[in-house]
């Protein structure tokens, strides 16, 4: 192929604004936003995440302060930015209408609606602590507070897949 032409079709390709790293100034973990600096210039408002829309449902990545990210513009607008990538992140979430999935440096957090793994485990394990048995006639032993471990199993029923 000619090289003009070759030129020509690398300029129909090229973008009017390219990627660029910037620092972490902040991150805004309810919006899903950050603000980075590039160049001494300061962007507000970088979306951590290409769509951000309403319906609650989304996967964010949280960057650290003063980390470095790469950031591109959607549809070319270098009015409407994204973070690309991340060389540190500081924590994981992903929200799946009531379904939540945290990790941060303390742990993790797995939510369905308002029942937590945490408290599950809790629950359970406080259970086992109170663990009583009553005897019956004979050599059969039953376990007084067999409802509760039967809330809790079914409570785990509900949670986990």
């Amino acid at each position: 192929m000619d090289k003009e032409i070759q030129d020509a079709f690398r300029q129909l390709k090229k973008r009017d604004v390219d990627t660029f790293i910037a620092k972490v100034v902040s991150v805004d973990k309810a919006k899903g936003t950050c603000t980075v600096n590039a160049d001494g210039l300061d962007y507000f408002g970088v979306q951590l995440s290409a769509v951000v829309d309403d319906n609650q449902n989304n996967f964010y990545l949280f960057p650290k302060v003063k980390s470095w990210v790469l950031v591109s513009p959607i549809n070319e607008d270098i009015n409407r930015l994204y973070v690309e990538s991340n060389s540190e992140i500081e924590s994981l979430e992903l929200v799946i209408k009531t379904v939540k999935f945290q990790i941060d440096k303390d742990g993790f957090l797995l939510k369905k609606e308002n029942e937590t793994l945490k408290a599950l485990m809790v629950d359970l394990i406080d259970a086992i602590k109170v663990m009583s048995f009553a005897t019956n006639v004979g050599p059969t032993i039953s376990l007084i507070n067999l409802p509760q471990f039967i809330s809790i199993e079914n409570r785990f029923k509900n949670f986990l897949k």
